[in-house]
């Protein structure tokens, strides 16, 4: 596609609301997993962290 103008490219031949819209969603849907993982990350360290204190008091 050739493009004149940044509003040409902004519209995308009349379907920029799809594509951008499609490019948003996915942005989100991406930017969601991360904090998932990273959250998910967290309370996992956390939990082995508090398990590996709880054994070793056992121990002493």
């Amino acid at each position: 596609m050739i493009w004149n103008s940044w509003s040409d490219f902004i519209a995308m031949g009349g379907y920029g609301l799809y594509v951008w819209g499609s490019f948003g969603v996915t942005a989100l849907a991406i930017a969601a997993e991360i904090w998932s993982v990273a959250a998910r990350r967290k309370a996992v360290q956390s939990a082995l962290s508090q398990a590996g204190t709880d054994e070793s008091g056992d121990n002493a």
